[in-house]
């Protein structure tokens, strides 16, 4: 990731898709004096670091900012120097507002068997999802409810469109924690889990948002990943922002 970084073209590239996302080709070689394969080949090296994501709608390939990795190294190094809460917070703000569509992409070591249980057990979810907790029969058509100790009411509620047990999970999502998320109504979330060798990709995509929906509905997955991949690895709880929020409300 690191070297992947120390190019000044690609990191002119990721702050295209900051202000951006989901770009061609095309479109990232016009905005540069290169040739369209100099640019691919700058954009393979991004993906390869995971700072990219690629994904094909119809006969278009688009490229995605995926700040997951960028928010591993803060939470393994910066935050111990630094204090977290306004940097943090801004920051996911910042690099994650404005977005209809959002792409996140972690590699955990576990199997898909596993990732799944973590994903639907909510005694496990609640380990890394903010303390709060997930119900449901995990049926297609089945509603699921997202809930808080603290809470006098479920914070997100939505429906399991598609269960494909241990490799995908459709789901509506509706949050409820506050007005502002509320108001921006129905969004879909994606779980893809891919087995690489003794790991798994896990790749989350958040969309059909509202095209002014508050950054609050998803500038908090980076935390809840990098916490899911803490706790598959480790069986240790990790500290975020996020979950600094929540935990005088335990």
């Amino acid at each position: 990731m690191f070297r992947a970084l120390a190019d000044p073209t690609r990191r002119a590239l990721l702050d295209e898709l900051f202000a951006r996302d989901g770009q061609t080709l095309v479109a990232l070689t016009a905005q540069h004096d290169m040739t369209r394969i100099a640019v691919a080949k700058h954009l393979k090296i991004l993906e390869e670091a995971g700072l990219v994501i690629a994904r094909r709608r119809g006969r278009e390939k688009l490229h995605y900012l995926n700040p997951v990795p960028i928010r591993l190294v803060h939470d393994r190094w910066v935050s111990k120097y630094t204090e977290p809460w306004a940097a943090g917070l801004a920051d996911l703000k910042r690099d994650l507002e404005y977005q209809m569509e959002k792409v996140f992409e972690i590699y955990i070591r576990t199997t898909p068997e596993l990732l799944w249980e973590a994903i639907t057990d909510p005694e496990i979810r609640r380990k890394y999802h903010f303390g709060a907790a997930v119900e449901s029969d995990w049926t297609e058509g089945s509603p699921y409810l997202l809930g808080h100790p603290a809470a006098d009411r479920p914070l997100m509620e939505g429906e399991n469109v598609v269960v494909d047990r241990p490799r995908r999970l459709v789901q509506t999502m509706r949050a409820l924690w506050g007005g502002d998320a509320e108001r921006a109504g129905t969004s879909r979330v994606t779980w893809e889990i891919e087995q690489v060798g003794d790991s798994c990709r896990l790749t989350v995509i958040h969309d059909q948002l509202q095209p002014d929906a508050p950054a609050e509905l998803y500038g908090g997955w980076p935390m809840i990943l990098s916490g899911l991949k803490t706790w598959l690895e480790t069986a240790e709880t990790l500290t975020t922002p996020g979950s600094l929020m929540y935990q005088d409300q335990r």
